[in-house]
């Protein structure tokens, strides 16, 4: 028994032939030919393989190309979102603010125009960590063209009333209501005077 069969409790696979000695005898050209058969049937199923897994790939890759003076965003990972952009917990942007492309290095790296206070941060990403920036000139708003008219009021509507509290101040009782408001939070909710509730919300009091 041969000491790689006695400590693995098989015998050695080689890609000549997989045979006890004696069982068949090989001699030249017959044992060369028999050898580069094995060698050819395990390149054509490595190919095989190959070729399934590349079209598992091409499915969903796409060649990505950008081109200097283009806009990016940028996908940032967990601890690099901490770190550098002030982004963490579970619901962070995959993506953050658009940067500028200033250089093309090879086929697949960028140089971005980051600001000042990420000179820390080597400025070369791979494309895999960039995503174009589409944009739509018709949602574009200039800056000048936005007017701001100081006379507009918005005019909260309460939904309920949870709490209700009476303060004295000196010799005179004030009783406020806690008044919960729509599209805000329970914590956001505020005490009103209860007269003036009365007065423009009496279903609330009822």
């Amino acid at each position: 028994m041969a000491p790689f069969e006695d400590l693995y409790g098989m015998r050695y696979k080689s890609l000549i032939g997989w045979f006890k000695i004696g069982e068949v005898e090989l001699m030249g050209p017959d044992l060369v030919h028999q050898a580069m058969e094995k060698v050819n049937i395990i390149k054509e199923r490595l190919k095989t393989t190959q070729s399934r897994q590349k079209s598992y790939l091409d499915i969903r890759h796409m060649d990505l190309e950008f081109q200097e003076d283009d806009w990016v965003f940028l996908k940032v990972f967990p601890m690099n979102g901490v770190m550098w952009f002030g982004k963490k917990g579970k619901l962070s942007l995959r993506y953050v603010r658009p940067y500028r492309i200033v250089q093309r290095i090879g086929q697949v790296a960028y140089t971005l125009e980051l600001p000042l206070e990420m000179s820390l941060v080597h400025p070369v990403f791979h494309v895999s960590m960039l995503k174009k920036v589409v944009v739509d000139s018709s949602l574009i708003i200039l800056v000048d063209t936005i007017g701001v008219n100081e006379e507009l009021t918005y005019e909260g509507i309460p939904v309920a009333i949870p709490d209700r509290q009476v303060r004295k101040l000196r010799n005179k009782e004030i009783a406020s209501v806690k008044v919960l408001w729509r599209n805000q939070q329970v914590k956001e909710a505020t005490w009103e005077a209860e007269e003036e509730m009365k007065k423009k919300h009496p279903n609330l009091l009822e």
